[in-house]
C-alpha cells in the first residue's frame, strides 16, 4: 500500500472495554485479572492493556480475550509443570525417608540381635561363674580336710 493513502481506514476498531466495577467481582480478583491483562498484553507488545488499565478499565475485544486466553493457558501449563517437579521432589524425598526408615529399622533389628546374643553370653558366663563358686567350694572342703587330717596324721 503507498505511503500516501490515509492509514484510517487500515486500522482496525478499538478495542471495547469496560469499568472495572462493572464485573461484578471482588476488587482483589479485578486486581488480578488487571495484572494478568497488563502480562499478556505487555508479552504481546501490545500497550492496549496498560492504558486500559491505567484508566481503570479491562479489554473485553476478542483480540485483548484471546490474549488473556493464551496467556492463562501458559500459567496454568506453567503451574502444572511445577505441580509435576514438586510431587517428583516429594515422591523422592518419600522413597529417600522410607529407604532411610528401612536402613534404620534393619540396623535396630542387627543392634537387637547383637544385644540379645550378648545377654545370652552374659548368661552362660553367670551359669559358668555360679559353676565355679560351687567347684571353688568343693575345693575349699576338700582342702579343708585334707589340712584336718595332716593335722590329725602329723
Amino acid at each position: 500500500m503507498p505511503p500516501s493513502q490515509p492509514r484510517s481506514s487500515q486500522q482496525a476498531a478499538p478495542p471495547t472495554s469496560i469499568p472495572d466495577n462493572r464485573l461484578g467481582l471482588s476488587p482483589q480478583d479485578v486486581a488480578t485479572l488487571r495484572q494478568h491483562q497488563q502480562l499478556a498484553h505487555a508479552q504481546a507488545r501490545s500497550p492496549t492493556g496498560s492504558q486500559a488499565s491505567s484508566q481503570g478499565r479491562l479489554l473485553l475485544d476478542p483480540g485483548s480475550l484471546q490474549l488473556l486466553s493464551r496467556h492463562f493457558d501458559r500459567v496454568m501449563q506453567a503451574i502444572g509443570q511445577r505441580l509435576e517437579q514438586l510431587n517428583h521432589a516429594t515422591e523422592i524425598a518419600t522413597e529417600a525417608q522410607y529407604d532411610r526408615a528401612g536402613n534404620a529399622i534393619q540396623m535396630a533389628d542387627a543392634e537387637i540381635a547383637r544385644f540379645r546374643a550378648i545377654l545370652h553370653q552374659i548368661d552362660e558366663l553367670e551359669t559358668e561363674f555360679d559353676k565355679i563358686k560351687r567347684i571353688r567350694e568343693i575345693v575349699r572342703s576338700f582342702r579343708a580336710r585334707v589340712e584336718q587330717m595332716e593335722r590329725r596324721l602329723g
